[in-house]
């Protein structure tokens, strides 16, 4: 039996779950723009309360890896980080993507019919995302990608593809309409995913190197400094 905290900050959705093994015990969620730094810690202690265990309890700490917001990526990450180094536990990272189409494929009936595209919004034209199947198989890898009207022929010839996240309603708007496309509405990232597919992990004993742990950014973070007068 093993105790799972679980942290996802990687868009404008701020969660915290923990399980026990594959079980579900408490799950905290909070949607407020700009907050995670102040509200992480929080949950995190609301969530062990209100299932009646203590910080030293937890066996790993699992976190959303990316891609997704810089900003947020770096405050979970942090956090788990400094989770796992005070208490001498493992780090687990899960991808965001691949977290987001668990959400999806285990509430879809028939689901072995359909591939599964999770999309998060990188601006303008472009997007984050994967295309996976079932059973999380890797169909596409991560990457960023601007779409075009064509962008997922091959797999829409084949067979239905879900499409779903934050850039999903930017694909329906450029792709070109076809009877094998659907489209899902506000699904969000959630730490509820992080710890279903950190369980297999942790088995398998596929952690991270805490001290030099990174999240997967997918593309440099270019900082300027603004123009002085």
């Amino acid at each position: 039996m093993a105790y799972i905290l679980s942290l996802e900050t990687s868009s404008s959705v701020c969660s915290v779950a923990l399980h026990q093994d594959q079980q579900l015990l408490t799950y905290a969620e909070l949607r407020l723009e700009k907050s995670h730094s102040s509200h992480i810690t929080v949950m995190v202690n609301q969530v062990l309360e209100y299932a009646g265990v203590s910080l030293k309890e937890v066996n790993a700490v699992a976190v959303s890896g990316g891609p997704g917001s810089y900003t947020g990526l770096r405050i979970g990450s942090g956090t788990a980080k400094g989770l796992c180094y005070s208490l001498d536990i493992p780090l687990i990272s899960v991808d965001t993507l691949t977290a987001m189409a668990q959400q999806v494929i285990e509430t879809t009936p028939n689901k072995e019919k359909f591939l599964y595209c999770p999309m998060i919004d990188a601006r303008r034209s472009e997007v984050y995302t994967c295309i996976v199947t079932h059973d999380l198989k890797i169909a596409l890898p991560v990457e960023p990608l601007i779409i075009e009207s064509n962008s997922f022929e091959p797999y829409l010839e084949k067979q239905p593809v879900v499409f779903f996240g934050s850039g999903a309603a930017k694909a329906q708007e450029m792709l070109a309409p076809n009877e094998n496309a659907f489209y899902l509405e506000n699904v969000k990232p959630s730490a509820k995913a992080v710890g279903q597919l950190a369980f297999a992990k942790l088995q398998a004993q596929q952690f991270e190197d805490v001290a030099y742990y990174e999240p997967f950014y997918l593309k440099e973070v270019y900082i300027t400094k603004p123009s002085g007068k």
